[in-house]
């Protein structure tokens, strides 16, 4: 597994758990909004940690740390994701796994095999607004709606969540979010955060005509207003990071 960062100790990647966070490079989405550009688009310029040396810092946290959760870029793109989980597992250590949910064959090989024991799985618009919000073209939502199909009927610890901005994001895709997600265990709203690393002011002209550069949050006011609207609508429905 090649490995683009590591935060040693966190309380808030992992809810519940004192663990590490382990970056991953590379993604099938270009989101413009992403904050992680550099890890999507030029993952290999970004400094690595071998492999061995992540094990190593794990043995020298052992008794210490309960968990890993693994992020990138999208860590499903990675084909030696399973097999790195699976060396993780080995250390008695629980692992959280962040996915924007393209890959349900392997969402379903981590749950089978009792290899991942939290999945966050991004949201990023309602269904009709999907492609645009994940800087996309065209796409095959049916992945996408599988994810979430599997991780309903899982059994497992998951969440959905979504980075919510003015451009992308008003109350009729909330309200087609709210159908499609009813009934989930955990949904949280996070407001998008500016950074000098976007990924749109990393492409090129003809993204940048295509989909929006410029992104305006809402005010902790207006998301708290959604979540209430999304509680009305049957969702369970929280912010995170907004008191």
């Amino acid at each position: 597994m090649k490995i683009h960062g590591l935060s040693k100790t966190t309380l808030l990647d992992f809810p519940g758990h004192l663990a590490c966070t382990v970056f991953t490079g590379h993604c099938n989405f270009r989101c413009p909004f992403c904050h992680n550009g550099e890890l999507v688009l030029f993952p290999d310029s970004e400094p690595g940690i071998p492999e061995e040396d992540f094990f190593a810092f794990l043995e020298s946290r052992k008794n210490r740390l309960e968990g890993v959760a693994i992020t990138g870029g999208e860590p499903t793109v990675n084909a030696d994701l399973v097999d790195f989980i699976k060396k993780i597992k080995e250390r008695d250590l629980l692992v959280k796994l962040d996915s924007n949910g393209t890959r349900p064959d392997i969402l379903k090989t981590l749950i089978d095999n009792s290899l991942v024991d939290y999945i966050a799985m991004d949201i990023k618009s309602s269904k009709e607004g999907y492609p645009y919000a994940c800087g996309l073209k065209s796409m095959d939502l049916s992945v996408i709606e599988e994810s979430v199909n599997l991780l309903m009927n899982s059994g497992i610890e998951y969440e959905f969540r979504t980075t919510v901005l003015r451009e992308l994001h008003s109350e009729k895709e909330f309200r087609a979010i709210a159908e499609w997600i009813k009934g989930c265990s955990a949904y949280y709203l996070q407001s998008y955060r500016p950074s000098e690393t976007l990924l749109a002011h990393m492409m090129d002209d003809d993204f940048k005509a295509s989909f929006p550069t410029v992104f305006t949050p809402y005010t902790n006011e207006e998301l708290k207003g959604i979540r209430d609207m999304l509680i009305s609508l049957g969702v369970n429905a929280s912010l995170r990071g907004i008191a």
